[in-house]
């Protein structure tokens, strides 16, 4: 589906009003919790519209940089960079979310703040460059998966200037995927050009999606499997059907004790995880 979401951007002055710490990206998460009636239901935490950022520290070669944010009901979530003499990256990522938010979270059974922890795979970044990733990203821990997309990020900005270089993610990087891929921009163009036949030209019927076989393993052993054919049904402005092609998706994700995750990444700009 396609959701509405906020933007967050967060410019960290130093003493001298200098930025010291600066980002941009946009993020929701999806948060699993038990009710009241003891059984579980799935909600999506968006950002507000109004995001303080009360907390953040710039950072310096013996103390981590941390960017933290505050918003809705008592929601709040935070990310620490270390440094050493050449690169900086993430360390931790503390997410709280607060179940008195009856807005979020109707019929909760815990009620208060939870916070979770999780550990960044952020590579290590050039200082002075910019660490950018468009693509979407995930981080599932307890009950709770932090989706990131449209990432802007540096830290120990060095005499206040933003770096001009950038560091692109992995899944950023450009593969041998069809020229044309599906992106919000072409999927407008689609919808306005290939769905307004002429009156005495019969819509071509789109063909069923070909079916795919994904698989995770944990260690040696197979914990996943998927065969399956998608077609994804994009209806906003007028509808659109695109086939998600199995030659160029792959295939991710993991097994925990009580949970699977399947991501299927065409890598360039349709995400799905299951």
């Amino acid at each position: 589906g396609f959701f509405q979401s906020y933007a967050v951007e967060v410019d960290v002055k130093d003493a001298s009003n200098a930025t010291c710490l600066y980002a941009k990206w946009m993020m929701r998460f999806l948060i699993k919790y038990e009710t009241n009636s003891s059984d579980y239901k799935n909600t999506t935490l968006n950002l507000s519209s109004s995001v303080t950022h009360n907390g953040s520290v710039c950072g310096n070669d013996t103390q981590a940089a941390l960017l933290a944010v505050q918003f809705g009901e008592g929601h709040s979530w935070s990310i620490n960079f270390t440094k050493t003499n050449e690169t900086y990256q993430g360390d931790f990522i503390t997410f709280t979310y607060n179940t008195n938010d009856t807005a979020v979270f109707p019929d909760a059974k815990r009620k208060g703040p939870i916070t979770i922890v999780v550990k960044d795979t952020m590579r290590p970044v050039q200082l002075n460059n910019v660490f950018v990733c468009h693509n979407t990203d995930f981080f599932e821990a307890e009950n709770v998966t932090q989706i990131f997309w449209n990432v802007t990020v540096q830290a120990f900005v060095q005499n206040g200037t933003i770096g001009k270089k950038e560091s692109r993610c992995r899944a950023d990087t450009p593969t041998s995927a069809p020229s044309v891929p599906p992106t919000i921009a072409n999927v407008t163009t689609a919808s306005t050009t290939t769905l307004s036949p002429a009156p005495t030209t019969a819509p071509k019927p789109v063909e069923n999606p070909d079916t795919g076989n994904y698989s995770l393993k944990s260690g040696n052993k197979t914990c996943l499997l998927a065969t399956v054919g998608l077609q994804l049904n994009v209806s906003q402005d007028k509808p659109l059907l695109i086939n998600i092609n199995p030659k160029t998706t792959s295939a991710d994700g993991a097994c925990g004790n009580t949970t699977a995750t399947l991501k299927l990444n065409d890598g360039n700009s349709t995400l799905i995880g299951f």
